[in-house]
């Protein structure tokens, strides 16, 4: 790959004689990413070229064109364009947008854990690309830090759809010896060779939230057998064993994500993405739902935000004796209830409305009886 990058960068030859390489991005397992520049349309593009290891291998280039057909029919602002597919001297290459920034990877290794609320947000901006994939009937099958790209405005873009699975093409019962994905971060069900499905990604995100909120991943092995195994069955150690300020509420979130049964999880990214939105929304509340002046002593001390969620309490203050001091008090006196000045008073109107019905209702009945008399004697 690097040969065949010098040779492209030497010679100043365009992939299709349209896309100039500019500089190597990054690399994973399958291909390595370039910034290139798009001649045609004159912007910066990302290639992805398959990696020359397998060029010969048939499954792996089905593998590459299954990747670019899957995520060219995804448009959504969080996740990555898909914008040209291409063959050029041998070499399989995706054209995909160019997103200025960094992955996360490079975020937490930089910064370590994030702040609550920065990790939410992220969270909740991979949950909407990652839930319109799965509204498509599309399963990642790969979340990771690595391939959530982070825009200098904050702008979270998903990407690499390398294995994703078509939902209709997944057997429940179905099994495979050679596991597809990353170790730190697959489901009990992919890192048991089971069949994916889109509670696999949920938990994939609830690995990357854990990560974010404490700094470290929740399961740790250099061997990956062994890492497999925490997976299927190691609980999680609670979050806020290493973080003490991630509130009980958001940590029981978590938890939940991170159930081995994926029966037990979120049943997909969007519904994921709606709780959290939901957990930011009531504590946003909470945290502007302040006195705007009062004594500090109204407001009562914050729980232990590890006993129970955090709750903002107002102390109830008795109502002052003297609503407006430039007055004088003076007893309040109050007028006694009227009284009926002729509790035994007639009301002639509804007596003589009741006297009309009777005589109207009286009257009937000569000619009730003349009528029986006329037909029926």
């Amino acid at each position: 790959m690097v040969q065949f990058y010098s040779i492209i960068m030497s010679d100043r030859v365009a992939l299709n004689n349209r896309y100039q390489l500019e500089e190597r991005l990054g690399s994973g397992g399958m291909a390595v990413v370039y910034r290139a520049q798009d001649l045609m349309l004159e912007r910066d593009v990302a290639i992805k070229i398959l990696r020359e290891s397998y060029l010969e291998d048939p499954a792996f280039q089905e593998r590459f064109r299954q990747e670019a057909k899957a995520a060219a029919n995804l448009s959504h602002p969080n996740i990555v364009t898909v914008h040209d597919f291409g063959l050029d001297r041998g070499r399989l290459f995706i054209v995909m947008e160019f997103v200025p920034g960094a992955h996360l990877k490079s975020i937490l290794q930089r910064q370590g854990n994030l702040p609550i609320a920065e990790a939410i947000s992220i969270l909740i901006q991979a949950c909407a690309g990652i839930g319109y994939a799965h509204r498509a009937g599309l399963v990642h099958c790969d979340i990771k830090p690595h391939n959530i790209l982070i825009t200098p405005d904050k702008r979270v873009k998903v990407t690499d759809f390398g294995i994703a699975r078509l939902l209709a093409s997944i057997q429940p019962g179905e099994h495979s010896e050679v596991v597809w994905g990353s170790p730190q971060y697959f489901s009990p069900e992919q890192a048991s060779g089971g069949a994916p499905s889109l509670a696999s990604d949920v938990y994939s995100l609830g690995v990357i939230l854990y990560e974010l909120l404490t700094g470290r991943l929740p399961f740790y092995s250099e061997d990956a057998t062994e890492l497999a195994r925490l997976h299927r069955e190691t609980p999680p150690p609670p979050p806020s064993k290493f973080n003490s300020a991630i509130p009980p509420a958001l940590e029981q979130i978590l938890l939940k994500v991170l159930a081995k049964d994926p029966a037990l999880r979120f049943r997909n990214a969007d519904q994921l993405g709606r709780v959290l939105v939901s957990y930011q929304t009531a504590n946003q509340f909470a945290e502007t739902n302040l006195p705007a002046d009062g004594p500090p002593s109204q407001i009562a001390p914050a729980p232990n935000p590890r006993s129970r969620p955090i709750q903002i309490a107002r102390v109830s203050q008795p109502a002052p004796a003297v609503t407006r001091q430039e007055q004088p008090s003076r007893p309040v006196h109050t007028a006694p209830p009227k009284q009926d000045s002729n509790p035994l008073e007639i009301d002639w109107v509804t007596v003589g409305l009741g006297l009309l019905t009777l005589l109207a209702v009286g009257g009937l009945v000569p000619l009730y009886l003349w009528i029986y008399f006329l037909y029926f004697q």
